[in-house]
């Protein structure tokens, strides 16, 4: 007798765990699912939708409010997609705001990411159709690396090739740095031009004491000096005319003050 209600206590007690698991289990997938929120439906069109499937998550704001509830494929080129959004949430989504397809985490589930609208705008009504964005694909990420990877590859490999015939002495640039003799008509040649320069100088201080170019050479530096002359005369009458507006702006609030006084 014992021992049979001793078998009925722990099979009532088997029986009470597992409802309260079922329970909670139906509770959770409920809240993941919105089965016991005020809901609304909208809709998108992509062209593809990554391996998205019915059951993902809606994010708005980073935040999980709503879920995909069907796909269905349109055309050859278009698949329509049903979410079901919280109630709550829908104030917050404008009508220009657009949806798009992302991943849960770097390697998670995909899910529909909606990208806040203008402010002012107006909601989203029931059974609306959001805009969509065609999403980054990482076959398309992976083609993009693998086209600077040939470019890379490309650049290094002409950047071998130009310091090769460089330390061959090839090209203007490789005798510039290898070659001795070529190194050494440059430097003459620099010598030269200093020289050249040098010579250009005397000459020209020797042009201005001769008496044919005498003439020519102070009506140029007359000119230089009027022409610095009349600069400082422009600053100073500038400087005059702030000091003038100054001392007017002083006398006329003086004058503002007495009359304040009197009154």
């Amino acid at each position: 007798m014992k021992k049979k209600t001793g078998n009925k206590i722990r099979l009532g007690i088997f029986v009470s765990i597992g409802m309260t698991l079922f329970i909670t289990g139906i509770y959770f997938i409920g809240q993941r699912q919105a089965l016991f929120s005020s809901t609304f439906h909208i809709s998108g069109v992509f062209k593809d939708i990554s391996g998205l499937q019915v059951g993902n998550n809606v994010r708005f704001s980073g935040i999980n409010v709503g879920t995909i509830e069907n796909i269905q494929q349109i055309t050859d080129t278009a698949v329509r997609v049903d979410l079901l959004i919280v109630e709550s949430t829908r104030k917050f989504i404008k009508k220009n705001a657009k949806a798009i397809i992302g991943t849960d985490g770097l390697m998670g589930n995909k899910i529909v990411i909606i990208t806040p609208g203008t402010p002012g705008q107006l909601q989203l009504a029931d059974n609306d159709v959001i805009e969509t964005t065609k999403p980054v694909s990482i076959d398309d990420i992976l083609m993009k690396v693998k086209v600077t990877s040939d470019n890379t590859a490309n650049i290094t490999g002409g950047l071998s090739a130009i310091i090769e015939n460089i330390r061959e002495g090839k090209g203007t640039v490789g005798k510039l740095f290898m070659d001795n003799a070529f190194a050494q008509n440059i430097d003459e040649a620099v010598v030269n031009i200093k020289q050249g320069t040098g010579g250009f100088k005397q000459n020209m201080d020797a042009a201005k004491h001769n008496f044919l170019f005498k003439g020519y050479f102070n009506r140029k530096e007359k000119k230089a000096k009027m022409a610095l002359q009349d600069a400082e005369d422009k600053k100073a009458e500038d400087k005059k005319a702030e000091d003038k507006k100054a001392e007017d702006k002083k006398i006329k609030e003086g004058n503002k003050k007495e009359a304040d006084k009197k009154k």
